[in-house]
C-alpha cells in the first residue's frame, strides 16, 4: 500500500530506529509493521496506524520524567529512549558536578523495568558516574528514602505507578549536590526538566552511548531495613490496640515492606488479599491498577467482610500511594472506601496535633485538594502553602509536617521521604485506627468530629477520558473564551481564576502557572478543571462546604453529596465531553 499524505512516518527513519535499537523485541515489532504498512487492506491501515502514532513525534521529557506506552519509536518507552535519557541525564550531572556524579536507581515489577533501570546503571557508569543500583524490585518510597540517605546526587525510578500494563515511567529526582535547598530528594521542577531535556535532545545514536556490561554498584540491602525501621519507628506506639487490617499490593512491590513495617509496629493480625500480593506486570485482576478506579478494591472488600476487619489499606503498584477503606453499616456492602481528601484530613489532624506539640511545622495540599486542611493548620497554629499539583512542589515546600494530594498520595515524613509514600501512610493509618478504637471511637467519629469543627468539606472527582487530545485543548480554550458557567448547581459563579496566571499559595505568595480553571460559587462550592499530566483525561475536582450547625453530620454529608452530584451534572454538560 503506498503511503498517503496523512502518514507522518518516513520508511528511511523508521529503519534507521530499527539499526540503532538494541531491543531485538522493538525491532521486531517495528520490523513487521514496516512489512505488514506495505501491504494491503486493514493489515496494511492498522500497520500504518500504529507507525505514524509511534513516530509523531518524541516522547516528551518533563517534571514527571517520560511515561508512555511500551513499544518501539520515539513516542513510546523502551530501550532507545531510556538510554538516551540516562545518556542525558548524566551529562548534565556531569556538566554541573564532574565525574563522580552518583545515581540510585530502583524500579518496579513492570515489563521491561528491570532492563530500563540496568541501561540506566551502564549509561551513568560509562559517563564517568556512581551507579548505585537496587538488586531487585523496590517501592518508589525506598528509592525515594535510599537518594536522601545515600547523599546521591540523582534517583532514578522505572515505574509508570498505577498505569495500565502496557505503559512504564522513568521519574528522576535530583539531590545530593545537585540541588541543596528544601527540594533536596524531591523530583524535579522546572527549570531542571527543560535543562535536562534539551541535553537528552542533543544525545546522538544509542550505539554510540558507551554501555560498560558492569562497573556500577548495588545497594546495600539494609538501606531498605533503614526504611523499614524509620518508618516503624515515627509510628511506633506502645501496645497497640489490636486492629485487623486487609491489605492489597495491587500486584505492585509494596506488599512485604508494607506488611513488615506494619508488624514492625506492633500490627501482626493482617489479613493479605493473596490474588493481588505477589508482583504481575499484567494486574489480571484489575481493569486499572489504580486504587481510585473503581472495582480495583473489589477482592479487598471481599476480604474485609469475610474476616470482619478493621482498616483496608491498598497500595498502588508502586507503592506511593495508599487507599483505604472503613466499615459503614449505610454504605453498600457495608464498607466505604475514603477519599483522598478524607484520609489528607485524617493523617493532617495526626501530624497537626503532634507538630503543635512541637511548636511549629507546616501542612501543605495541591491546590485541587481540599480546603479543608488549611483550616486545620490554622486551628493548630501552624503555617499552611498550597502548591501546584504534583508531589515535586509539595514535599519542596520550606518546615513541611504532611503534605497531600487528593489523588491518594500523602506525606509522613518529608525529613526522610521527600515524595509521597503509601507505605508509611498507611501506617500512620493504622496508628490512628489503633488509638481511636481504644478509646471506643472510629475514623468515622473523627471525620465527623473534624466536621462540626471546620464545616463538612465533601469532594468529588469526575474525570473524562478521550481518544484524542486536541479535544482537552479545545475544550480549556473553549471554557477561557467565555465558555465558563454562569451557575453550578444554581448558585451563581462569582469568582474565576485562571491558573495560567498564578494563584496565591495560601502565605502571601503566587503559584507559577500552570493549565487549570478555578470556579467558585456564592455558596462557596468550588470547581478546578485541569488536562491530567499522565492520563489523556480532562479532571474536575468538586468542592462543597456546608455547616453543620445542630444538623446531624449523617445528614449534612447527604446533603453535600446531592449538591456535588448536582455539580457534576452541570459540568457534564458545560464541558459537552462523555463521561
Amino acid at each position: 500500500m503506498t503511503r498517503g499524505p496523512e502518514d507522518v512516518y518516513d520508511d528511511a527513519a523508521v529503519n534507521a530506529w530499527i539499526q540503532d535499537d538494541p531491543d531485538p523485541a522493538t525491532r521486531a515489532e517495528l520490523t513487521e509493521l514496516l512489512s505488514a504498512a506495505g501491504s494491503h487492506g486493514e493489515r496494511a491501515q492498522a500497520a500504518r496506524r500504529a507507525l505514524n502514532d509511534a513516530f509523531s513525534g518524541t516522547l516528551a521529557f518533563g517534571t514527571a520524567g517520560l511515561r508512555g506506552r511500551l513499544g518501539g519509536g520515539p513516542n513510546r518507552m523502551n530501550r532507545v529512549v531510556v538510554i538516551r535519557a540516562a545518556a542525558g541525564l548524566s551529562a548534565y550531572l556531569k556538566a554541573r558536578l564532574g565525574e563522580g556524579f552518583s545515581v540510585v536507581i530502583g524500579y518496579d515489577a513492570r515489563h521491561n523495568s528491570e532492563q530500563f533501570a540496568r541501561d540506566t546503571a551502564a549509561v551513568v557508569t560509562g559517563a564517568g558516574g556512581r551507579a548505585i543500583l537496587f538488586e531487585s524490585h523496590c517501592p518508589t518510597p525506598v528509592l525515594a528514602f535510599a537518594l536522601r540517605r545515600l547523599e546521591a546526587d540523582a534517583g532514578v525510578m522505572v515505574t509508570a505507578s498505577h498505569n495500565p500494563p502496557q505503559d512504564n515511567g522513568y521519574k528522576v529526582y535530583l539531590g545530593g549536590r545537585a540541588v541543596t535547598d528544601s527540594g533536596q530528594g524531591a523530583q524535579i521542577v522546572p527549570p531542571y526538566d527543560s535543562q535536562i531535556a534539551a541535553v537528552i535532545d542533543a544525545v546522538g545514536p544509542v550505539g554510540s552511548v558507551p554501555r560498560p556490561q558492569s562497573g556500577w554498584e548495588t545497594v546495600d540491602p539494609g538501606i531498605r531495613e533503614e526504611y523499614i525501621e524509620r518508618a516503624a519507628q515515627a509510628a511506633r506506639m506502645t501496645a497497640p490496640t489490636p486492629v485487623r487490617i486487609v491489605l492489597t499490593a495491587m500486584h505492585g512491590v509494596g506488599g512485604a515492606t508494607c506488611r513488615e513495617v506494619l508488624a514492625r509496629v506492633g500490627f501482626t493480625d493482617v489479613v493479605e488479599v493473596a490474588e493481588q500480593f505477589e508482583p504481575d506486570p499484567d494486574f489480571p485482576t484489575v481493569a486499572f491498577p489504580n486504587p481510585e478506579e473503581p472495582g480495583a478494591l473489589d477482592l479487598a472488600l471481599e476480604k474485609a467482610r469475610e474476616v470482619e476487619a478493621d482498616l483496608v489499606i491498598a497500595n498502588d503498584p508502586d507503592a506511593d500511594r495508599c487507599s483505604a477503606a472503613i466499615p459503614d453499616a449505610d454504605a453498600p456492602g457495608g464498607w466505604r472506601q475514603l477519599t483522598g481528601d478524607e484520609v489528607g484530613a485524617l493523617l493532617g489532624e495526626q501530624a497537626a496535633e503532634l507538630a503543635a506539640f512541637a511548636g511549629n511545622g507546616v501542612l501543605a495540599c495541591s491546590v485541587v485538594s481540599s480546603r479543608l486542611l488549611r483550616r486545620i493548620a490554622q486551628s493548630h497554629g501552624l503555617g499552611f502553602r498550597r502548591t501546584l499539583t504534583g508531589f515535586k512542589w509539595i514535599s519542596r515546600e520550606p518546615g513541611l509536617v504532611f503534605g497531600y494530594e487528593e489523588a491518594l498520595g500523602y506525606c509522613v515524613d518529608p525529613a526522610a521521604v521527600r515524595d509521597k509514600d503509601g507505605i508509611s501512610a498507611s501506617v500512620r493509618l493504622a496508628v490512628l485506627i489503633s488509638v481511636l478504637k481504644q478509646q471506643g471511637r472510629t475514623l468515622q467519629d473523627l471525620l465527623d468530629r473534624l466536621a462540626r469543627e471546620h464545616g463538612l468539606h465533601a469532594t468529588s472527582p469526575l474525570s473524562m477520558r478521550v481518544e484524542d487530545l486536541d479535544i482537552i485543548t479545545s475544550t480549556m480554550e473553549r471554557l477561557r473564551s467565555g465558555g465558563a458557567p454562569a451557575k453550578l448547581a444554581g448558585s451563581p459563579v462569582t469568582k474565576t481564576v485562571d491558573l495560567l496566571d498564578g494563584i496565591s499559595d495560601g502565605n502571601g505568595g503566587t503559584l507559577p502557572p500552570t493549565n487549570g480553571l478555578v470556579w467558585v460559587t456564592a455558596s462557596d462550592d468550588r470547581v478546578v478543571v485541569r488536562p491530567s499530566g499522565t492520563e489523556p483525561k480532562l479532571k474536575c475536582y468538586c468542592e462543597v462546604i456546608l455547616p453543620t450547625n445542630d444538623t446531624p453530620v449523617a445528614e449534612v454529608r447527604e446533603a453535600a453529596a446531592e449538591r456535588l452530584e448536582a455539580i457534576k451534572e452541570d459540568l457534564r454538560g458545560i464541558l459537552g465531553i462523555a463521561a
